[in-house]
C-alpha cells in the first residue's frame, strides 16, 4: 500500500469552517480516512470497493 505520508488527503467540499471533518486519501487498493483535526493521529482504512458501496448506500 502506498505510505500514508505520501498520500494526498482531501476534504469535503461541504466543510465551512474546518471543524469537525475527516479526510480521505485514495491509497489503492485501499482508501484512507483521518480526523483533520488531528492529521497525525489514526487512521483507518477499507477496501476501495467498500468504500464506493459506503458512498453509493443512501
Amino acid at each position: 500500500m502506498h505510505a500514508l505520508t505520501e498520500a494526498r488527503w482531501w476534504k469535503s467540499s461541504y466543510s465551512t469552517d474546518n471543524a469537525n471533518c475527516v479526510e480521505v486519501a485514495f491509497v489503492e487498493p485501499a482508501v484512507a480516512v483521518r480526523d483533520s483535526k488531528n492529521a497525525t493521529g489514526p487512521t483507518l482504512t477499507f477496501p476501495t470497493a467498500s468504500w464506493t458501496r459506503f458512498l453509493d448506500h443512501r
